[in-house]
This record gives structure tokens, sequence and C-alpha cells, in this order.
């Protein structure tokens, strides 16, 4: 196999990327998991000596997915590596660079969906009072918390926000999503309460605080990264007796499915997630079903 087809597989990945940063808008982490997706999908197009994508025929993909499962790949990720080659092909079939699509016989792996783990109720009562309040950083992580109970906001988001994108007065906060969308979520008087304390008692008493532009800092006044966020989110649900896999994101799943258990509807809470399509909310209403047959049984009489 000669550098110049290598060079040419490459060179169609490259341009692919580009349109993907450019005119899509993807965030930086999706668009380097497609081109590592690709590069996997080129090496093993190599192995087969094709240097070409429009040598690729549907018998080739499923050869593909049957080597990536050898390889002991997730559904997810097999399915993911399918969306990313099927999307190239979409580009470069619309812009005349590739005749043939091997895709109009194949249909992905098909996902299995996993329920969202939540945190009961009364486990989130017990996590957002964990925090020293007596203390600049147990104000700020409290702040943290129940910021992010109050708005389902990712992990991302929560370290991304600036001082300006919180209206206290008006009860909302500004998050910049996926793809730097953004949206207007409210903000629930305890969160409130927790963001006014850090800002006029704690925050200020942080070591070059004045000097930066973000809600949320660390203790040498730099902005918090996720790792950090995960770490105080982590720490505060041991403390509180949550055990198992615990994440920030748990704590969006909880936010979610305690809104559609108490009756919010399901277009609100899409739009306070920041969720472009309702289909990837929907899954909270099969948590919120799960939480409807357990009090059935309890209460029904002929249950």
């Amino acid at each position: 196999m000669n550098e110049s087809k290598i060079n040419k597989l490459d060179e169609f990945i490259e341009s692919f990327i580009n349109y993907l940063l450019v005119e899509c808008g993807l965030s930086k982490n999706t668009i380097l998991g497609y081109s590592h997706d690709l590069q996997i999908f080129t090496t093993f197009l190599l192995s087969k000596n094709i240097a070409d994508f429009d040598g690729v025929r549907p018998d080739t993909i499923t050869s593909f997915i049957i080597s990536e499962k050898k390889r002991g790949l997730s559904i997810n990720s097999i399915t993911r590596c399918i969306v990313a080659i099927r999307m190239l092909y979409k580009f470069f079939l619309s812009e005349g660079r590739l005749q043939m699509n091997p895709f109009t016989v194949i249909d992905s792996p098909k996902l299995w969906k996993r329920l969202p783990e939540v945190i009961p109720v009364h486990k989130i009562d017990d996590l957002l009072s964990v925090p020293d309040t007596k203390t600049k950083l147990g104000m700020r992580n409290k702040a943290i918390l129940e910021l992010m109970y109050a708005t389902g906001a990712r992990v991302s988001e929560v370290v991304a926000i600036q001082m300006d994108w919180i209206n206290l007065e008006y009860s909302y906060v500004k998050c910049r999503g996926k793809g730097s969308k953004e949206r207007i979520v409210p903000l629930g008087t305890k969160a409130i309460e927790a963001i006014q304390t850090y800002v006029k008692i704690s925050r200020p008493k942080i070591k070059n605080s004045q000097e930066s532009t973000h809600l949320f800092l660390s203790k040498t006044g730099k902005p918090l990264r996720r790792e950090n966020v995960w770490v105080i989110v982590k720490n505060c649900a041991l403390k509180a007796g949550i055990h198992g896999h615990i994440s920030p994101h748990k704590l969006r799943h909880s936010f979610a499915t305690h809104l559609l258990e108490n009756g919010a509807d399901l277009r609100s809470v899409q739009e306070m997630l920041g969720h472009v399509n309702v289909s990837t909310t929907q899954i909270y209403t099969h948590v919120s079903k799960h939480h409807l047959k357990a009090i059935h049984r309890q209460y029904h009489p002929r249950s």
C-alpha cells in the first residue's frame, strides 16, 4: 500500500472533520470522537487493501462490524463508529466527491437503552446538606450542588458559567451547552440562597477572585475544572452515605426524573436539559413509569 493512497483516505477525513468543525458547530469532544472512529475504520480498510472510500461495499461494513465485535468493542462504541462513517458518506455524496453509498442496505447495530440511575429525593437532601457552609469552600461546594440539582446542568456547563450569566433577582442562569447552544434555566429558592451566600461571602475571600469572570473558582482563584467538580460530588456523596457509581451526571438524571415524577411535562424538561430532540428526554419517562409501578404495588389492594 503506497503512501499516496493512505494520504487520500486521511485527506477525506481531514476535510470531513473541518466540515463538522466549521459548519456543524459540534463540540471538540464529539469531533475528537468522530476522528478517532474514522481512523479505526481507515486502518481496517487498509488491512483489506482498500485505499478509497468509493471502494467500500455493504459487505465491507458488515466485516468491519464483525471485526470490531471480535476486538471486544461494545455495541455502543460500534454504533458510534457506524454513525461517523455514515455521516462521512452522506457529506461526500452530497458534494459529489463519492459515488457509492455502502449504507443503502446496512442498518446500524441496535443500541441497548440503559435506564439512567437516579438518587432518591431523601438522599438528595442528605447530599445537599453535607458541605460545611461555615467555610468558604464549603459555601462554594453547597452552591455547586444546589445549582446542579436545580438546573440539571452538565458539569461542563457548570464550570463554564460566568458571573454575568447568573441573575438572582429574576431567578435564572444561562447555560452554554453542546455546540455552544445557550438556554435559560430557572433557579429555585434553595439554589438562589446558596449561590447568593457564596457570591457575597465566600467568593470575595478566594485568592485573585476579582480577576476572574468565572462563577466557580478553586482555592487559588482559577476556574474549576470538570474533574474538580467530580471530586466534590463524589466526596459529598460518600459522606451522605450514597454508594455505587457517583458522578455529576447522576444529579442531572435525578433532576429530570424528579421533575417528571412530580408532574412536569416532557417538553419543559427537554428545554431545561438542552436536548435537541425530545426522544433523548423520553428515556426519563421510563424511569418515571418504574416509580408509578412501585407506587401501584405499594398502595393498590390487589397489586
